[in-house]
């Protein structure tokens, strides 16, 4: 059933805040004056993208960094569902057996005695530990893109202290949070199988398996923490074009695969390994076992990371088949028997339209129209047309919280299961950058500044909201839930060399989190619940002066 919600006190009031914060001055916020300032001048004494600190965005994609871990409910806990189990010691990368098992081959220069990080695939090993041992949620938190660097630019801002240099941090609620006393923080290695493996979609087939440059991480020339450098600052992103490092460093589909199946594969995959054969994720084995499963995400559902919760495909371009794949329909991968379908998906996607470059890269079974989700899928998932699903779309002068409650709402009562759809079409169908202050207005970056209007304000949701319906769903479900979410707004901040809206994603995402912690305190235990909440992969961000990011005090009062 398709539900909008009719304009309501709320609205008007929402609409009113949204116009106020817009008449006010952008030139008084702190972060959009410094991000402003290097996209014009090209460089920037406070922070810069890539290896050159006279050129502010140097380097635009991701890295080889090390990222950082946190895990609630897992201090204390099993072998296996402690993070301990992973790290020091016990570290895979101690050993050239271990290594072998991850990578299927033994990487150069990867063998580290002295590492004391885990492995990106030791995070659904923690998941399927957790499964194992019954535990009744399980949450798998992903700020996409953000490494050690964001949350630490991030930190200085909201804080207004530079108060850590090293090791977890402070300062956010994922950070400080004890979640009584079980919280954990580690750190990781993102490095994919290998990368430039080609494919056909039609065919579904990997042409060239193992690609073209290979996984691995070099500490010596990387860094043996996410905040201490190596000694080699080309290498963390290296790759065939640039010709700078021996390791090729990973896109966001194989990183979100390696945490929901445990296997590394190529730059691109979406939950099949590096010959194109299709693996289970924890979310089928736990909806095996009965648990409901979700994903909420900030950016398109069928982009990388969520897509990677539960998809097939040999590409990860291929959205409107990644679509059919996580709402139960037929797909290029599972045609005559498709996957059972999620039971809440939650995010972003509306409105934006194909171009033709986007025929060659979903294949000849691609529908002009909409570019991450046919129109044709929502309709045939509405349980009004004989689907399974609540659905909720961006509707014109419709408040998209209020009209997510309602839908919500609906799928609980009537036992369905929960799609909702947002974004604005014309910025690739992602929800609007809160930016660094909170008021909608992002500065420019590589890219030109998003202007939003008052519609995109009003007629989405947030990722908090989003995550609070997917919980009140998938709770209904005394057996327990596994759900994904992904604040993907960070990822594309940092694509954009955006300060501004780099600190503002981890900021809703935070908010996010909150949101289940305060779900789980008042619904659940420590004992039953389990978070991990980590990065898929890096970037490139380096912070010359973090005093600078510290707002003037007369700007905070």
């Amino acid at each position: 059933m398709k539900l909008a919600v009719s304009s309501s006190l709320s609205g008007l009031i929402l609409l009113a805040l949204v116009t106020s914060i817009a008449a006010e001055d952008p030139d008084k916020d702190h972060i959009r004056q410094i991000q402003t300032s290097a996209i014009q001048k090209k460089k920037s004494p406070v922070a810069h993208w890539g290896f050159e600190p006279e050129n502010y965005t140097q380097w635009s994609n991701h890295s080889l960094r090390l990222i950082p871990v946190y895990t609630f409910g897992t201090k204390g806990n099993i072998k296996g569902l402690n993070l301990s189990s992973y790290t020091g010691q016990n570290s895979p990368y101690r050993n050239e057996k271990s290594l072998a098992q991850i990578y299927g081959f033994l990487p150069t220069n990867t063998v580290n005695p002295e590492a004391d990080y885990l492995d990106q695939t030791n995070l659904y090993e923690m998941q399927l530990a957790a499964l194992k041992a019954g535990k009744k949620n399980i949450i798998l938190f992903i700020f996409d893109g953000m490494d050690w660097q964001t949350t630490k630019a991030a930190a200085l801002y909201y804080s207004g202290e530079d108060n850590y240099h090293c090791g977890r941090g402070t300062g956010f609620h994922f950070q400080d949070y004890p979640a009584a006393g079980t919280s954990q923080f580690g750190y990781m290695v993102t490095a994919p199988h290998n990368a430039n493996t080609d494919v056909d979609v039609d065919q579904q087939t990997v042409l060239n398996p193992g690609g073209k440059i290979r996984g691995g991480y070099n500490a010596a020339k990387g860094g043996p923490t996410p905040w201490t450098p190596g000694n080699d600052k080309k290498y963390l992103i290296g790759n065939l074009k640039n010709n700078y490092g021996e390791h090729a460093y990973p896109d966001s589909a194989n990183t979100a695969m390696s945490m929901t199946t445990g296997l590394k594969s190529y730059n691109n995959a979406i939950n099949v390994d590096p010959t194109g054969a299709r693996v289970p994720t924890i979310a089928h084995m736990t909806q095996q076992k009965g648990y409901s499963v979700g994903i909420v995400t900030s950016v398109p559902i069928t982009h990388a990371t969520p897509a990677a919760a539960y998809a097939h495909n040999v590409s990860r371009n291929d959205y409107q088949d990644l679509a059919r794949d996580l709402v139960g329909l037929p797909s290029i991968s599972h045609p005559d028997h498709p996957l059972p379908g999620m039971d809440v998906v939650l995010g972003g996607g509306f409105g934006t339209i194909a171009k033709t470059s986007d025929e060659k890269a979903q294949g000849k079974n691609f529908e002009p129209g909409w570019k991450y989700i046919t129109e044709e899928t929502l309709k045939k998932s509405d349980i009004e047309n004989g689907g399974q699903y609540t659905v909720a779309v961006r509707t014109s002068d419709k408040k998209g919280s209020c009209g997510l409650k309602e839908a919500t709402k609906h799928a609980i009562q009537n036992k369905t299961r929960l799609l909702g759809v947002y974004g604005v079409g014309q910025y690739s169908a992602h929800l609007p950058y809160q930016t660094a202050n909170g008021n909608f207005q992002p500065a420019p970056g590589k890219q030109e500044a998003e202007v939003y209007s008052e519609s995109d304000l009003k007629e989405n949701p947030n990722l908090a909201e989003m995550t609070e319906s997917a919980l009140q769903v998938l709770s209904q479900n005394k057996k327990g839930f596994w759900l994904m979410v992904e604040a993907g707004d960070v990822d594309w901040a940092n694509h954009d060399n955006n300060l501004d809206n780099a600190i503002g994603a981890v900021k809703s995402g935070d908010a996010a989190f909150k949101v289940i912690t305060e779900w789980v305190e008042k619904n659940s235990n420590w004992d039953e619940s389990v978070i991990i909440l980590t990065a898929d992969h890096g970037h490139y961000l380096h912070i010359d002066q973090p005093q600078a990011l510290i707002p003037p005090k007369e700007k905070t009062k």
